[in-house]
């Protein structure tokens, strides 16, 4: 979690000038802004294979051969993956790794942004690095990644037996497992896909154990029944059960440590999400073809969206829940089980204010950005924007934007949108 005690509340507006920095560099890439507002960075290029970042108007002190993949982690620092003299590492505000590459991706962050892990390839062997120490074993290849929660362990699928392009029999056999910090599980299947650490550092994955049989696997050791096919696992957050969505029969079910537990089947259920004090279960379910909604512990929505139901979110203080869906080809939000009236071209992840109370989100209309709270529209069009943050207190938004070649920093009284 972010921590927005200390940030500068008070302040209405702040601006810095970044359409400048077309003219100074050949090229910018995207930009991003820090989680409190006060910095804006893009990678930008200064000449022929040599590549800058640019915070709020000044270029770290070293280029690179080539940079890739900038951002602010939750704490505010801010992260890219560099080449330098051919080799790759990760760049914390400037300063590299220890550690060098043959190639490096997939940058993970935890939650307080304090831990940073990512996949690595040398000399044609995968592993993960977490906060610049290495895996001290390395394999064949790397799939799947993962990061711990608290920061503390990664994980990975990998493939653990030599198979060439036409050993299709020792593919059917099994040639992968997963690793966590780099210790291999003892058994091996088919396929290891979707990898999931717990608190307490368990480790479930969905496996394949024949062609035909689906299960969840837990430090290893699947559960007794298996399935037509299987999602996600997740660890619940209390008693440290791991929960599934699982097929059986052509429908979706969700079990329990391989038991089934909600009594609705439905045609499609994914994406788990516990509420915050781990008391309730939500899930993205569809009754039916075209019928997309949302269900918590087991009682589904009565509005159904007919393309689209993505990013659930749980309120603080766990009594609410919104999606961003998509009905008709036109995106809107959720909550409560009951649709937004203003739709629009895209929409982002919607944020509550910490009573929940409130929700907002970065929305998308005709090429424009812009924030909706509550279902009304900040009335500013921007070139750019991202998603909102709420003072902890509740009473306030924070607003980061680009408009006309500035970026802003605004923060914004909720009652300033009526209502």
């Amino acid at each position: 979690m972010t921590d927005t005690v200390a940030w500068d509340w008070e302040t209405r507006e702040k601006r810095i000038p970044v359409g400048d920095w077309n003219s100074r560099f050949e090229w910018v890439e995207e930009p991003y802004a820090s989680p409190d507002g006060e910095r804006i960075a893009a990678i930008v290029n200064s000449d022929e294979g040599e590549f800058n970042v640019c915070v709020n108007g000044q270029s770290w002190e070293t280029p690179f051969e080539k940079i890739w993949h900038l951002r602010f982690t939750a704490d505010g620092r801010l992260t890219a993956l560099v080449s330098d003299m051919g080799e790759w590492t990760v760049a914390v505000d400037g300063t590299l790794w220890e550690n060098r590459f043959g190639y490096v991706w997939n940058p993970l962050f935890s939650r307080d942004g304090r831990s940073i892990a990512v996949s690595y390839q040398s000399d044609r062997q995968y592993g993960m690095a977490l906060n610049d120490v290495p895996w001290e074993k390395t394999y064949a290849n790397l799939t799947d990644p993962v990061l711990s929660p608290d920061g503390n362990h990664t994980a990975g699928s990998v493939q653990v037996i030599s198979a060439g392009e036409a050993e299709i029999h020792k593919f059917q056999q099994g040639t992968i497992s997963a690793a966590m910090d780099g210790v291999l599980w003892d058994r091996i299947f088919v396929n290891v896909w979707n990898n999931a650490i717990s608190l307490k550092g368990d480790l479930a994955a969905e496996v394949r154990l024949t062609l035909y049989d689906y299960t969840i696997a837990v430090n290893g050791v699947p559960w007794e029944k298996t399935f037509g096919g299987v999602w996600e696992p997740v660890f619940h957050p209390v008693n440290g059960k791991v929960l599934a969505p699982v097929r059986v029969k052509g429908k979706w079910h969700l079990a329990q440590d391989g038991e089934l537990i909600w009594k609705s089947p439905y045609v499609q259920l994914w994406h788990l999400l516990f509420s915050p004090d781990g008391k309730s279960l939500a899930a993205i379910v569809a009754t039916g073809f075209g019928k997309w909604t949302v269900a918590v512990d087991d009682r589904a929505w009565n509005c159904l969206f007919s393309d689209f139901v993505t990013d659930l979110t749980f309120s603080p203080d766990s009594r609410k829940i919104a999606a961003v869906v998509k009905d008709n080809e036109r995106w809107g939000l959720a909550v409560q089980g009951s649709a937004w009236k203003n739709t629009f071209d895209m929409v982002w992840k919607p944020v509550f204010s910490p009573d929940g109370a409130h929700v907002a989100a970065k929305v998308e209309r005709v090429g424009k950005f812009t924030i909706a709270l509550n279902d009304r529209l900040w009335p500013h069009d921007c070139e750019a924007a991202w998603d909102p943050w709420f003072s902890p207190d509740g009473t306030r938004l924070l607003f980061r934007t680009i408009e006309n070649g500035v970026y802003f920093r605004r923060v914004i009284p909720v009652s300033e949108f009526g209502g």
